[in-house]
This record gives C-alpha cells, structure tokens and sequence, in this order.
C-alpha cells in the first residue's frame, strides 16, 4: 500500500516554484485570487460591449428587456402589485417570474438605474429602451452583482475547500479559482444575453462551502437565498436534502437536528416573503407566477431528454400538460434517487458534490420547462469538482458550451463565445495542469479514438452551422443534430458520475480495511 501511494503522489506533485502561475503565487491566496478576479472582471467587461438577447428586435425584445422592466415595475409600482396583473403591471409583457427576491434585487438595481438615467427605468415609456448609458448602467449592474457576491463566494469555498491537509499545492488552487471565475457559460450567459445567474449561484456556492465546513444552518439560510432568487436552485435541493438529513441521522439527537434546520429553512423562507404573506390570494398571485406550466415541456432547442425525443416521439402533441408534468417529475425523482440514498446512508464532503452534480443533471434532463441557460447549474458542482474530476469536467464544459451555441448565434454573441472557448483551450491545457493523469472511468472509457471522433464532429458542426442553410423541409435540422450530441455526452456524464458517486462507498470501506491492517 505504500508503494501505491508514493506511485500516486509523484504523477500529481511537483516543484511550486517552478510553474506558469508562480508570479502570482508567492504572496499567498488574497492575491492570487484579486489578481485572477481582476482579470475575470476584465473579460466580462469586454464579453459586455457585445450585442445581448433581443438587441433591436421588437415588439417584446428579450431578456435583456425583461430584466430592465422588472426594474421599471419594482421601482414604480407598490410591492403588492409586483406579480399582479392589472392596468400598470401587464404581466403578458414580462411580468415578474422568478420569487420575491428577484424582485428585491430589480428594486435595487433600479434604484440605481433611476439615480443615473430616469428615463431608462420611467413608467411606461421606458419599454424597450435602449440608450448608450442606460445599457452600460444595466451592464455594471450584472459586474457589480458579480464581484459582490459570486466572487467573494468563490473565495469563502476555495479557503474552505483548500484548507484540508491533502490540498496544500498552492498551483491546484490558482487553477481552481481560475475555472470557477472564467467559467464561460457563466460569462455569456449573465455578461453577453443578459441575465443575473451570478447571484443565485453565487448563494449556492457559499451555501455549499458553509455545509463543507460544518455550517450547516449557514448553509440551509444560503440555499434558501438562493432558491428564493431562482427558482431553478431547485436542481440542488435533492443534494441539500440528502446530505444534510444523512448527517442528522447520525447525531445524537437526529430529530433535534432536523427541527433546526426545518425552523431556520421556515424562518428563511417567511422572511423573504413576508410582503406576500397577508392573505392567501396574495402567496398563489406569485406562486402561480413561478410555475409557468403553459409554456410546454420545453423550449427552443435544449440538449435534455425531451427535446432530444422529441424527433421522434411529440410529447407536445400527444400529451396534455397533467400527465406530462407527472412523467417529468417521475422521472427527474427517479434519477435522483440513486444519488439521495447513497448520501442518506454514507454522507460525505465529496459525497455532496457528487450529489449535486448529478441531482442538478437529474433536474436539466428529465424536469419540466428546462433553459438551455440551465446547464449553468450542473455546471457550478461539476467546477467544484475539477480537481478530483478533470476529465469529467473538461469534457462536460465543452459540449456544455456547444449546447449553447445556436443560442449565441442569435444574440450575436459568436465572436466572445470562439473567444471564451479558446480561453478555457488554454487554461486548460497550462503546462502544471497536463503533468496531473488523467485517470478515471471516463477517460479510459471513451478511448483516445473516439473522443477525438466526438470533438472533430462538434467542430464541423460548428462550421456547417454558420455557413450552410439547412433544408427548408427541416429548418430546425442543425439545432437538432447539436441537441441530440450533446444530449448524449450529457447522458454518459450522468451514468458516470452516480458510478462515481456510489464508489466512495467502496472507497471508505477500503481504507478502514487499510487501518485496521496498520
């Protein structure tokens, strides 16, 4: 076993000195990271001076537009009337959607937008608005949420996640934050089509890094922040749910621990909704606001289970709404399972992260209504991840960015996102990162031959996708093809990781085997 082990160390240590990120290493962690941010900051102002969704496409535009019209609503109308449809508030043009502190944050911002540029936020007659400096204004608002609060989110899990004796390479954390703060998903998503993902997964971050360092009702209080900003956190609840009631199962007092965290989830949850909470009416108003079950299974083209089937099977034809919301959620339930039991019974800090890797790519296949956007929550665990997984992530970050592409073809947004993949290329393949083996079930699985089959298909696919028309009999042809390959990658990422997940079991049993040995 000794042997094993030294075998081990040599193909993944090495020389600090002697490395790409030792000019910012020597001074220790607080500048590592600032420099790095900075850097990230850097980029996403650059990705910012690019058109974003809806740009000069009326009547309703896009996401841009809803974000500034929830700012012009919070700040012009009473809070009651926030998700209510009336004369001032038609909720047909981009009524509020997400839960209350959304609309918290809309208030916020557009507190902000009306102190510098009244007329971007004014009531009515802002609609569409698009001038130079209310468009940098409504940019700096997604920078600013950025730096204060998925940065120093960031910081708080690389401290926690780097405080262990066996993370002492000061390389592999650089790296690490560098992953996390450049991820390019994140950056065209929220800095190029316009949206606010940094914040709710900026509270999931923390949240995760409060439970890895014991905090837990930090942790549950964190989450709930999360998912009350998005309510597509929920891809994460499995994770939460399982981890925290495996370890208040194994407390002396299990069901005092779960009166804890259930009191502090209440209490959080009654807080954010307090302005909602005078009458029942008031709480299904919003309620009804975050479920928008008319809008069909799914939308546009998304690498997930039912538009990948739908080629050949029409979900949206051949069933109501009623039963294909009960197929979803039976099946999301059910390819979360495996990984909620495995964290019931044996709950682990590594455990955890599987589990929410694959209860949130549990949720993006099988659950109702899924974003292409929403592959940013499987992505967030699968970068917590990268160290131990480096394979796993790389190559899921890829056809993550892939799923994405036609997406940022109609927002114009192809030049940052060759950019940000190039970007990632090289972060990627840094000099001290190729010398870390490759050595997983993926790696081996797939072959050399066949990964390079996969990527150079993905390659053409990009090229044919912007310079060739697909047949008018089947518009929609090259966005199916990309779907359906990506769909594919999704699905072994998913089998693969739950294999993994349910491993640490095997793995803890041997090293109590090895100890009793010593």
């Amino acid at each position: 076993m000794a042997n094993k082990t030294k075998k081990n160390t040599t193909t993944t240590t090495y020389d600090d000195n002697n490395n790409t990120w030792h000019w910012i290493l020597q001074k220790g962690t607080p500048t590592t990271f600032t420099t790095i941010a900075l850097f990230a900051i850097l980029i996403r102002f650059l990705v910012s001076l690019y058109p974003y969704s809806g740009f000069k496409t009326p009547p309703k535009f896009g996401d841009f537009e809803a974000q500034r019209h929830w700012m012009e609503i919070t700040i012009n109308l009473p809070i009651r009337e926030w998700y209510r449809n009336g004369t001032n508030n038609d909720l047909s043009y981009w009524g509020l959607d997400y839960p209350p502190l959304t609309a918290y944050q809309s208030w916020i911002h557009g507190v902000f937008l009306r102190f510098f540029h009244p007329p971007s936020v004014s009531l009515f007659t802002s609609r569409g608005h698009e001038s130079y400096l209310g468009k940098q204004l409504m940019r700096w608002t997604v920078i600013s949420s950025d730096a204060l609060i998925f940065f120093p989110a960031v910081l708080y899990f690389i401290i926690i996640h780097y405080n262990q004796p066996s993370r002492s390479r000061k390389t592999d954390l650089a790296w690490h934050i560098t992953l996390l703060l450049l991820n390019p998903c994140l950056i065209l998503i929220d800095h190029g089509h316009f949206q606010y993902n940094c914040i709710s997964l900026g509270f999931t971050v923390a949240a995760v890094a409060a439970i890895l360092s014991g905090k837990d009702l930090v942790g549950s209080v964190l989450y709930c922040l999360a998912l009350n900003h998005k309510q597509m956190s929920l891809y994460f609840a499995p994770a939460f749910f399982s981890h925290l009631l495996g370890k208040c199962l194994r407390r002396e007092h299990p069901v005092l621990e779960v009166s804890k965290l259930g009191f502090v989830v209440l209490g959080t949850f009654a807080a954010v909704w307090w302005p909602y909470l005078y009458s029942t009416q008031s709480f299904l108003e919003v309620i009804a606001r975050l479920a928008p079950f008319e809008r069909g299974i799914f939308e546009d083209y998304v690498a997930n289970f039912w538009c990948a089937t739908s080629i050949l099977i029409k979900w949206k034809r051949l069933f109501a709404t009623g039963p294909l919301k009960l197929l979803s959620f039976s099946l999301t339930i059910i390819s979360c399972f495996p990984s909620m039991v495995q964290q019931i019974k044996s709950p682990s800090n590594k455990g955890f992260l599987y589990g929410l890797l694959n209860s949130s790519l549990a949720f993006y296949l099988f659950s109702f209504q899924v974003h292409e956007k929403s592959i940013l929550l499987p992505l967030l665990p699968a970068t917590m991840l990268a160290m131990e997984e480096p394979f796993i992530f790389r190559w899921f970050m890829q056809f993550a960015m892939f799923s994405m592409f036609p997406l940022m073809c109609r927002d114009g947004l192809i030049a940052p996102y060759f950019a940000l993949f190039v970007l990632f290329i090289l972060v990627l393949n840094t000099p001290d990162q190729n010398k870390i083996k490759e050595n997983n079930y993926f790696y081996s699985y797939l072959g050399s031959t066949t990964r390079r089959l996969i990527l150079f298909f993905s390659l053409i696919l990009h090229i044919v996708y912007l310079t060739m028309q697909p047949p008018k009999k089947y518009p929609f042809l090259f966005e199916a093809i990309i779907m359906n390959l990506c769909f594919s990658q999704f699905v072994i990422v998913t089998l693969g990781c739950n294999i993994k997940q349910w491993m640490l079991n095997k793995n803890v049993k041997l090293d109590e085997i090895e100890k009793k040995l010593i």
